[in-house]
């Protein structure tokens, strides 16, 4: 649940990385494999659900058996430019698929169905929530849609690789960023603002654990404003905190090559999680290496521009500009918004909390603090989503009606959240049960007052020769002689009328 910003600013001084030979920068681009959210394979109609049986949503098509053709899937397709949609691209009304000529085991055909000189989507851009209100707006290259390969397993035999083609012609969208990343905490701004527009929009589940949102990390490092360095890519990271840690590492490791005299080879890397560190996987190819070239089996990609402007004009609204709304129309901080526009589901839960069974308007700002504040807290101490909060939205909105409408105070209100929590019951049941509703009586609230006061006429004397710090023990007392129940701004009101 961490979040943050909004206001444009370049890489500061604290970006650089210092070395024995002075400061370094470090140069990153990401290369995001975005699963798309669909039932059925770009280019068959195997299934794609995750964790089925191995082997068993495999077509024809997908295992590459002879005189197999791909038909392309219009629901894979309406999901990228939609996607490029809400990343600000351009949907390119013509695009090309290509044959990537590569070996592995786990691709049947020999080579991978991608786009290459024509991409469905153009441009485009990601607006980075940093620290202390600051943004950051990071160029998008392109977003191709391309066919996922198999997964080879080679731990399950001595002498063995097992093979499962589930995952072979899943359809991915590759979002590649332009180089303009510059530590890897922006890297990780990255990868979370994009999961959270790719999730708006219904298009990819972001679930990086099921693999289906992968990112390779391109890293380079330079003096600062010098030419670009030698990249190297690390490869298929699968969480946001080991692709920030991964970049840490490869950038160290790069300067110390570099001071001490050596040169950085351009290859590709795997990040060891276990040991904190990346390794060599091989030499990184080039585009000639692949031998690209259109694919015979598949014509040009044509789009109505018509159909593209009813895609852009049915987007939903987005992170940042819910976030906009909640500044604009509730109030609220600039912070506290960006944390309740991060995911869908906060978002989801704050306006259910605002909503639900109310019957005068709830106080945006009120609502916004409880949920950041104790629901956020219950659910990071639970480790819980907040699909499993064990407060309801609707008893969030019902407990600050309760604080609202002065039936309790801040201070029992904690003691009714604690209790919905536990298991009791709904906010007013609790109030109720235990006898919890705020004493707004002025005569009972004025009785006990008097009888504190003629209890310590010492300290009234005190009080009134300037001790001011006393005001909080007759507060106290006060509360302790209501049970806690006392208004407190009327408690505070006629104290000090009584006082003065």
């Amino acid at each position: 649940m961490s979040l943050e910003s909004a206001m444009a600013i370049a890489a500061e001084p604290q970006d650089l990385i210092e070395g024995a030979t002075g400061k370094w920068e470090i140069v990153i681009g990401l290369e995001v494999h975005a699963q798309v959210l669909s039932q059925s394979k770009l280019f068959s109609a195997s299934a794609t659900a995750f964790g089925a049986e191995p082997n068993s949503q495999v077509s024809l098509v997908d295992a590459a058996f002879p005189g197999m053709l791909p038909v392309i899937n219009r629901f894979c397709v309406e999901q990228a430019a939609r996607t490029g949609l809400g990343i600000k691209g351009k949907v390119n009304p013509v695009s090309v698929f290509d044959r990537k000529n590569y070996f592995y085991a786990d691709l049947p055909q020999g080579y991978q169905i991608s786009q290459f000189t024509q991409p469905i989507v153009t441009g485009g851009e990601i607006i980075l929530d940093l620290p202390e209100g600051q943004s950051k707006t990071i160029g998008v290259t392109r977003l191709h849609l391309e066919q996922d390969a198999g997964k080879s397993s080679h731990d399950l035999h001595a002498t063995k690789t097992f093979v499962d083609l589930n995952r072979s012609g899943i359809a991915l969208m590759e979002i590649v960023s332009e180089p303009e990343l510059r530590s890897p905490e922006e890297a990780a701004a990255y990868l979370r603002k994009l999961r959270s527009i790719l999730r708006y929009l219904g298009t990819c589940d972001g679930n990086m654990e099921e693999g289906s949102l992968r990112c390779d990390a391109n890293v380079s490092v330079r003096k600062p404003g010098g030419e670009f360095g030698t990249r190297c890519e690390i490869k298929n990271v699968n969480s946001i905190r080991f692709v920030s840690q991964a970049i840490q590492y490869e950038a160290r490791r790069q300067i110390e090559i570099l001071e001490a005299g050596g040169t950085i080879n351009q290859e590709t890397r795997l990040y060891d999680s276990a040991r904190g560190e990346t390794r060599a996987m091989r030499s990184k190819e080039d585009a000639h290496d692949y031998r690209y070239f259109n694919d015979p089996d598949l014509l040009p990609l044509e789009l109505e521009p018509g159909w593209i402007e009813s895609l852009k004009s049915a987007l939903p609204e987005l992170p940042d500009a819910r976030s906009d709304r909640y500044v604009h129309d509730y109030g609220l901080s600039p912070y506290d918004a960006r944390v309740l526009a991060a995911e869908q589901e906060f978002s989801a839960y704050y306006e259910a909390a605002l909503t639900s069974g109310a019957t005068v308007q709830r106080d945006p700002k009120i609502v916004a603090n409880w949920m950041t504040s104790e629901v956020f807290a219950v659910l990071n101490r639970l480790n819980l989503e907040i699909s499993q909060s064990p407060i309801s939205a609707a008893h969030l909105g019902e407990l600050v009606d309760l604080i609202s409408d002065g039936t309790i105070s801040g201070k029992i209100a904690k003691e009714v959240f604690q209790a919905v929590i536990d298991g009791e019951g709904s906010p007013r049941e609790i109030v109720e049960s235990r006898g919890l509703r705020q004493v707004s009586d002025s005569g009972a609230i004025e009785a006990a007052i008097d009888s504190i006061l003629a209890a310590n006429p010492d300290k009234v004397a005190e009080f009134k020769s300037g001790k001011d710090k006393l005001f909080g023990f007759f507060v106290g007392q006060a509360m302790k002689a209501t049970a806690g129940k006392a208004n407190p701004a009327m408690l505070n009101d006629l104290l000090k009328k009584k006082l003065t």
